[in-house]
């Protein structure tokens, strides 16, 4: 048996960071993410590089931010010959597997985004990031009874259940399997859930949209309201279910002899949603709403496991493929596109502008340290927000006169050029 540590990645969509019970969101029930957090590292500050799903993903796997991955547009596949987090801890003879979502593949955009079409694109093996192990689907929001290809099924079969609960047995049992603890591992369980649409079954009854506790940034009295009030009822109801399914993982590995006590646990998600912030929804837009994601770390006690530790350190998911390759013992590797230490500050941006119902509408980049958000459009200022000051992101102060200075400054120092 290796003493190098197993290392699982749990990977949301659409969970924004303020929605969890451990980060005091009163609407969420999170109790297997609760207990996940007692024992881990919470990076409370931790964001996406890219506000949409194939972004975030390919920047994810890849450690490197877009375009300089390869992936542009929304409906760019991740670049065959990629390198990514999976060849170079398999390099170090770790076995590598992916279950779910992939959502890098090539996809046809004249087709239905949701529905069967996309959910049933097969991805080529030579297309799956390198991973040894591949069960998953390229898309199609089918949060419930699930259509997987792969490694052992050549062609799309569904799956009864609730997608978060069949990907998640799907891992435990290969987790189970006779040879597991032959070599460590790294396995990604990429759970489509809690994104839209929100309507759809998940278990149990949504909640009663009148008794949810909004933040002060949702407008009141009107659509926005309403609409909110009414996905919410929804997307927390997806929430308590993919926290049954992770609970139940999780579960798997405590009992496992191969995985208990020296499996690094990582949860985060791609990106969050507005769910009427600022009277906005979906994501693509640089809001905290959108750009900021849980992050719970937890290590075995060999790598210096800490539990119920809540840091204000900044944190990207461009920083997780680093991690875990030097978990691994080895080094993501990568030439110049791959994206520095992010230090004090942390880039995000939208590469190109998804034309999609609701979401941004305009190309932007910008940069967050722990105190300030400035966001360029068209190369000016767009959004500068004081984030100690004004946490809920209401007073911008891009036009302000007295905050001209302290723009061109932080412009300079982080967004040159």
């Amino acid at each position: 048996m290796s003493d190098r540590p197993n290392i699982l990645w749990i990977l949301t969509t659409q969970w924004r960071a303020q929605a969890c019970g451990y980060a005091g969101d009163p609407n969420a029930r999170t109790p297997a993410l609760d207990r996940l957090a007692a024992a881990s590292v919470d990076f409370a500050e931790a964001v996406t590089p890219h506000p949409f799903g194939p972004f975030a993903r390919a920047a994810l796997l890849t450690g490197a931010p877009c375009p300089a991955n390869g992936v542009r547009d929304y409906f760019d596949p991740l670049p065959p010959a990629s390198r990514t987090i999976a060849h170079a801890v398999a390099a170090q003879g770790y076995a590598t597997a992916f279950f779910g979502k992939w959502h890098l593949g090539r996809r046809d955009p004249a087709a239905p985004l949701v529905g069967e079409e996309h959910a049933r694109v097969l991805v080529p093996a030579e297309t799956r990031g390198g991973f040894e192990f591949w069960e998953g689907f390229e898309s199609g929001f089918q949060l419930n009874d699930p259509w997987l290809h792969g490694s052992r099924l050549p062609e799309p079969v569904r799956f009864a259940g609730y997608q978060s609960a069949v990907l998640g047995a799907r891992a435990a049992a290969w987790l189970r399997e006779p040879d597991r603890g032959e070599r460590p591992w790294f396995a990604v369980v990429s759970l489509e859930a809690p994104h839209p649409p929100y309507a759809a079954p998940a278990g149990g009854p949504p909640g009663d949209p009148a008794g949810l506790v909004l933040p002060a940034n949702v407008p009141r009295g009107g659509e926005a309201e309403a609409r909110a009030r009414r996905e919410l009822s929804g997307y927390y109801a997806h929430i308590e279910a993919t926290d049954q399914a992770i609970g139940r993982l999780l579960e798997e590995l405590a009992v496992e002899p191969a995985a208990a006590g020296r499996t690094v646990v990582v949860f985060t998600s791609v990106h969050g949603d507005l769910h009427g912030a600022h009277g906005l929804f979906r994501k693509g837009w640089p809001y905290e709403e959108s750009i900021r994601v849980p992050l719970l770390v937890r290590l075995p006690p060999a790598l210096g496991g800490r539990g119920g530790v809540r840091t204000a350190q900044l944190a990207s998911l461009l920083d997780l493929p680093r991690w875990t390759a030097a978990w691994a013992g080895t080094d993501l590797g990568g030439g110049p596109e791959a994206a520095p230490p992010a230090g004090e500050r942390q880039l995000i941006s939208m590469p190109s502008i998804v034309r999609q119902p609701l979401q941004c509408d305009r190309l932007w980049h910008g940069v967050r340290t722990r105190r300030r958000k400035l966001i360029l459009a068209d190369d000016s200022p767009w959004l500068y927000f004081d984030l100690e000051a004004d946490p809920a992101e209401e007073r911008n102060l891009a036009g302000d006169p007295a905050r001209a200075g302290e723009i061109a400054r932080l412009r300079a120092a982080h967004l040159p050029g």
